[in-house]
């Protein structure tokens, strides 16, 4: 089965009544946990995207708790697992400047970590991969944000 085009599922919504339309997203919101985060972002978060963006980085250092850094290998692991949920909040926003906050509230959380970033070539790849895509979402943003998170940056360097 071929999923229809975006534009023609918007024609289709168009044409919708309410109660109808309400009763889909419902069902979407019932079948993928994804899809009930983002309604609820959209629902109850989006009018005020710095709480949600504080909320999200108390989820990063909470994570940033919970790793094990008896090996490497495990630290990895939950690094991987922070950046995946850091890039689901990010889609969520679909804002640049959320996305180079919390992007760089990352780099910042794991550069103070205890985890030795400098002995890993992964770790230090994942670091600095981080670092590269914050300074192109920069050049994107207004000048004088750029300057306030460019400053940020020269310090995670």
């Amino acid at each position: 089965m071929k999923a229809a085009s975006i534009s023609d599922i918007k024609q289709e919504l168009n044409n919708i009544e309410p109660a109808k339309l309400l009763e889909l997203c419902l069902r979407l919101a019932k079948y993928k946990k994804d899809n009930k985060e983002l309604l609820n972002y959209l629902l109850f978060e989006a009018h005020d995207e710095q709480a949600y963006i504080s909320n999200v980085k108390t989820e990063i250092v909470e994570a940033f708790k919970e790793i094990n850094q008896s090996n490497l290998y495990f630290a990895k692991k939950s690094l991987r697992k922070i950046l995946r949920n850091t890039a689901k909040h990010i889609r969520y926003t679909a804002s640049k400047q959320a996305e180079v906050e919390l992007l760089l509230y990352f780099c910042e959380t794991l550069k103070h970590s205890a985890i030795p970033i400098k002995n890993s070539a992964v770790l230090n790849n994942l670091y600095q991969f981080q670092l590269k895509k914050i300074a192109k979402l920069i050049a994107t943003l207004h000048e004088d944000l750029q300057y306030d998170y460019l400053k940020q940056l020269d310090k995670l360097v």
